[in-house]
């Protein structure tokens, strides 16, 4: 569905990405791993149509991304970004609203069919109960979720009632979270995922990318280092690699998944 071929970018001299390849489709969330400065949010705002690659191409359904207009790119991807912050106080209805503006005529204001999505979009992310609080007031987990709702909001319409028309491309979700709210929205997620709602995710976060992602790409120094299945890229040797952190990779005795546990920083590091 979403696409990136051989891509790179760079800023002026310096290029930040190069020759990066992944695929986001409908049979579960991709995640991109790497530590800071790896260029995985660069890769997220290429990956959204508000960046264009240097080199190589990056396609939806096929088609050049460059070439769809930008309100019909709009209504089918929705970014959610790692911190929201407002210059005025607005309600979490007034937030979950913004996301129906790629969808309002000039100068219009929301109407019946916008409050019913923004109503869905609630339901969908459990923050029907938040609707009339300020969003100022919110919890980090509780404010993550509406501007998820947002997000939801935006891509929602009456031309394309299915979820399998939809691309959602979170930076870092759980980032700040506590405990608690970091299961929340990985549980969100998964929801999500579950009705067809295609996801790209860049996260810190190994437990959540264990998780919730079906396929890991590896950044490291804006080149990747692996892509594939969670549970073929997720390896001690490729930790090693991305991070310069020795770490124990095992299986959840319950659920299955991958668990990263550190153990320390390399030999080589500490030299």
């Amino acid at each position: 569905m979403l696409r990136a071929e051989a891509i790179s970018f760079r800023y002026d001299t310096a290029e930040v990405l190069h020759d990066v390849s992944l695929a986001v489709g409908h049979a579960g969330p991709t995640g991109v791993l790497g530590p800071n400065g790896s260029g995985k949010t660069t890769l997220l705002r290429l990956m959204g149509g508000l960046q264009t690659p240097s080199a190589g191409r990056i396609t939806l359904d096929g088609r050049n991304l460059s070439s769809y207009p930008r309100g019909l790119l709009a209504r089918r991807m929705a970014t959610v970004p790692q911190e929201t912050h407002l210059v005025f106080d607005y309600s979490v209805l007034e937030i979950v609203l913004m996301g129906r503006y790629p969808h309002l005529p000039t100068f219009a204001t929301e109407g019946p069919v916008d409050l019913e999505y923004a109503a869905e979009a609630l339901a969908a992310t459990g923050t029907s109960d938040l609707a009339a609080r300020s969003f100022m007031t919110l919890s980090g987990g509780e404010k993550q979720r509406v501007v998820i709702a947002s997000a939801l909001a935006q891509l929602f319409t009456a031309d394309d009632t299915t979820s399998s028309s939809y691309v959602l491309l979170l930076d870092e979700p759980t980032a700040s979270l506590d405990l608690a709210y970091q299961l929340e929205i990985a549980s969100l997620i998964r929801e999500l995922s579950s009705r067809g709602i295609a996801m790209l995710i860049s996260t810190h976060d190994l437990s959540l990318a264990a998780s919730v992602c079906r396929e890991l790409v590896l950044l490291r120094h804006g080149r990747a280092l692996a892509a594939g299945p969670t549970r073929d890229v997720l390896t001690e040797d490729m930790v090693r690699s991305l991070y310069d952190v020795d770490a124990q990779v095992t299986r959840h005795p319950t659920t299955g998944d991958v668990l990263v546990i550190p153990v320390g920083r390399t030999h080589e590091h500490t030299q």
